[in-house]
């Protein structure tokens, strides 16, 4: 890996301990981030990364302004894009003309974003990736860790029949340094699967403004959440992807469909999941942005849609992020009752 140049494009809390992993390990690493702030405080102090127990990482990273990558010169050799889903396009789109011809990208994100980094990056230069890794950043130059890189986990493959797989080496060496990597020659089934956790967990836990584990003691709730894990997963193999083995787990690939969402969260919530774990969507609307719903539960709706299908519960839940989005409702317990309901129909 000598001499292949690497950009980070996205370096909120998983981008940014992504990439202090990366160049701690010796690689050279450049970050683009769009939050002034946070760019400042890193060039200033470096980054701080704070572990779930408590020790901290300084780490001096090479970053830049979304404005400033005009300024940049020579051309990348890999790309790990870790934005939210819903900026992956013209993430892809900046990054692109840096991009060195035989240079290979990856998203590290929710969301099924490679068609879209396909569509911008050519198929031929494109892998796809689930990830299982959590943290969060409020503070400028400061990320929360929820989980170490001994905890975390990325499946890591082609994206269809063009792209080079027998290169995917080049991209999971560097990524080693953050977490465990599984080579998949089907990345499409393991975004879709982690896609079920996601639809489980991410709008019921941020509707009611807690966190994920707090959640599941709400009267209720788990049944929403596995409720709309099935229907996603419904959506997956209506689509054509495949359960396949997620997270390192054993035996929960083993199970019939009809159990399967339900054993992916249970997976999530021993595996990955804090007591003061709060899910991506909840953080963004905490820093006032908005989120990820409709690139996942609404992705499911849509999906089943075109199937001739319903997905009632993700619909309740899109519904109801998108009246908080608005200003409308504030994320609260008082909120249950308004997903609860979607189970009787």
């Amino acid at each position: 890996m000598a001499g292949k140049r690497i950009a980070v494009v996205g370096t909120g809390a998983n981008g940014a301990a992504i990439a202090a992993d990366m160049t701690n390990a010796g690689f050279d690493v450049t970050c683009i981030e769009q939050w002034p702030a946070h760019v400042e405080a890193i060039r200033a102090k470096g980054v701080t990364v704070r572990s779930p127990q408590g020790d901290e990482v300084v780490t001096k990273l090479n970053i830049h302004h979304l404005c400033e990558v005009a300024e940049i010169k020579q051309p990348f050799d890999l790309v790990y894009v870790v934005t939210k889903a819903y900026d992956a396009r013209w993430h892809c789109e900046l990054i692109k003309p840096l991009l060195a011809p035989d240079g290979l990208a990856v998203g590290l994100q929710n969301g099924m974003t490679l068609d879209d980094m396909a569509d911008v990056l050519g198929a031929e230069r494109t892998f796809a990736s689930a990830i299982e890794i959590a943290g969060n950043c409020f503070e400028p130059g400061v990320v929360e860790r929820q989980t170490p890189p001994e905890g975390c986990w990325f499946s890591l493959g082609p994206y269809d029949e063009r792209t080079p797989s027998g290169r995917v080496e080049e991209l999971a060496v560097p990524l080693r340094s953050a977490g465990a990597v599984e080579v998949t020659d089907d990345p499409r089934s393991s975004k879709w699967m982690k896609l079920v956790a996601n639809a489980a967990e991410m709008l019921p836990s941020a509707i009611l403004g807690v966190p994920l584990v707090a959640a599941l003691h709400v009267d209720g709730m788990r049944e929403v959440m596995d409720a709309a894990g099935t229907e996603a997963l419904e959506a997956a193999i209506g689509t054509g992807s495949k359960i396949v083995p997620m997270f390192g787990q054993e035996g929960i690939d083993d199970l019939p469909p009809e159990r399967y969402s339900a054993a992916l969260l249970d997976a999530v919530l021993a595996g990955w999941s804090l007591e003061d774990t709060k899910v991506a969507i909840l953080q963004d609307w905490i820093k006032g942005r908005k989120g990820e719903g409709e690139e996942m539960s609404g992705l499911v709706v849509r999906e089943m849609e075109k199937l001739g299908a319903e997905a009632p519960v993700n619909r309740r839940l899109v519904e109801i992020s998108r009246r908080i989005e608005s200003g409308e409702l504030d994320p609260g317990l008082e909120n249950a009752e308004l997903m609860t309901s979607a189970l009787a129909g």
